[in-house]
């Protein structure tokens, strides 16, 4: 996707969003991961990310995709790169997201409003909402517990 000025901050906001989809992906071992890349079992790939996601989203927002990527070097950290498809109500977003050993990123590709705004804020604040409101637990029900 060609950069904008509004797409670090959405990329921040979906960063945010998917981070412990990410940290539960990251618990599995890098090499069972590259295998499945490697020897295309994207089914087996597609159930993994569901069952990460799964803990955090209502089901079917955040997907495999369609393949994925990794970097396996000699002496070199292993890095797998996913894609996603982030479907939460109203946006569609395919994004790659990059997992190594303590550190997890997102990339987005293209990111489809259903019903977009001419104004680009308006547009990044409804991905916010709709990513919030497509979660189990909202960050103000969080928030409430932890205090």
């Amino acid at each position: 996707m060609k950069k904008c000025p509004y797409s670090t901050h959405r990329e921040k906001i979906i960063a945010d969003a998917i981070s412990p989809v990410a940290t539960e992906l990251r618990l599995l071992d890098a090499a069972d991961l590259i295998s499945l890349l490697r020897f295309e079992y994207h089914a087996n790939l597609a159930d993994l990310v569901s069952s990460a996601a799964e803990l955090f989203f209502h089901p079917g927002t955040v997907n495999f995709g369609a393949g994925g990527n990794y970097t396996l070097e000699w002496g070199g950290v292993p890095e797998v790169t996913l894609d996603l498809e982030i479907k939460p109500p109203g946006v569609t977003i395919y994004a790659q997201l990059m997992l190594s050993d303590t550190v997890a990123g997102i990339e987005i590709n293209h990111i489809a409003f259903q019903n977009p705004s001419a104004n680009p804020d308006e547009n990044t604040a409804f991905l916010a909402r709709s990513l919030e409101e497509s979660k189990f637990v909202k960050a103000t029900e969080r928030f409430r517990k932890s205090a």
